[in-house]
């Protein structure tokens, strides 16, 4: 990681940066290059799916840095819009769903926006995951479960973000219609789930070894959805309390009734994500994943000035395994470098 993923990483990003820098629409360039500027660690952490695959190195990682780009790129497009539109929003979204279909017809992204003129950055991004994908040898296994787990992203980032008065009923009514997917799970939890790309990573990484059989796909979807997808994003969303609720933003964390309710519900659904990775071949990869999850985002420096989620915090990382520990000090070392 150290050596190899995390310069390379950067270096992707470098010329993303670059070209996002010659975007004529003054809104959408800044969006652009806030996005890589505030949400690198992203792509960062979204490699270490490449570290596991030596073969396949460099394809994953420029692959998993550019399809991260365009979603964090929305997120900001979306989060600080001049927009409430859902048509906007789903739009937008439709360039994640071409990306991940390599024969497929691509869409006018900004169909519904009034600042359109983006140098064709998002266009590039897309054209460069299709290739990518098409190039995977086991692709043709995995792209319907990935493309069911962007379409449930897409939905997710659509409902969100319209207005604060319509967002929650809307994401409730979302949930009606795919609960007996997750029976387990409330409503706040399975919209955290799906707003996940892990998944989607773990899946471009089983498909670049060839001979890849649905039924091995089909057990990595399960282990990573809904579990493992969910205490990631339920995480981001806990050190990000503060920041949403000056913001207006809505937080899944927020819908517990406490804080002692919160850290049972995370450490349900992390030992529910651990069972899960300790099923599918290479465990310990899977495993270390879900450790590094709650180091990073539990040392992230956003936790100190929050009262409550330092308590969260600190009762998460009591007894915590050694490789937790170890991942805690490293991200905390990565950080200051």
């Amino acid at each position: 990681m150290y050596r190899h993923i995390l310069p390379e990483v950067r270096g992707e990003l470098h010329k993303w940066r670059k070209l996002a820098e010659r975007i004529p629409d003054p809104e959408l360039r800044k969006q652009a290059i806030a996005s890589m500027t505030t949400k690198e660690f992203h792509c960062l952490g979204g490699a270490v799916y490449a570290s596991g695959s030596i073969a396949q190195r460099q394809h994953l990682l420029r692959l998993i840095t550019a399809f991260q780009t365009i979603s964090d790129y929305l997120d900001n497009l979306c989060d600080r819009s001049t927009s409430l539109s859902a048509d906007d929003f789903r739009a937008l979204h439709q360039s994640m769903l071409d990306a991940v279909n390599p024969h497929g017809e691509m869409h006018d992204y900004y169909a519904y926006r009034t600042e359109t003129e983006d140098g064709g950055y998002l266009r590039s991004l897309v054209v460069v995951c299709r290739e990518l994908t098409g190039k995977l040898p086991s692709y043709g296994v995995v792209q319907p479960l990935i493309s069911d787990l962007v379409s449930l992203y897409c939905d997710l980032q659509v409902y969100k973000h319209i207005h604060p008065a319509q967002r929650e009923q809307a994401l409730f009514d979302w949930w009606e219609e795919h609960r007996h997917r997750c029976p387990d799970l409330e409503w706040n939890e399975f919209a955290a789930a799906c707003g996940s790309t892990l998944g989607v990573f773990m899946l471009f990484q089983a498909a670049g070894s060839a001979g890849l059989t649905e039924g091995e796909a089909k057990e990595i979807y399960e282990a990573y959805f809904p579990y493992i997808c969910a205490l990631h994003i339920l995480l981001d969303y806990l050190i990000d309390q503060e920041e949403d609720e000056r913001c207006g933003d809505l937080n899944f964390c927020a819908y517990y009734s406490s804080p002692g309710c919160t850290v049972d519900k995370l450490q349900h659904i992390a030992e529910q994500a651990k069972l899960a990775g300790s099923r599918l071949p290479g465990a310990r990869f899977h495993l270390m994943v879900i450790e590094g999850l709650l180091a990073l985002y539990l040392s992230d420096p956003k936790v100190s000035g929050q009262e409550a989620v330092t308590r969260i915090t600190r009762q998460l990382m009591h007894n915590s395994p050694w490789t937790r520990l170890f991942f805690w000090l490293n991200s905390k070392w990565i950080r200051a470098h």
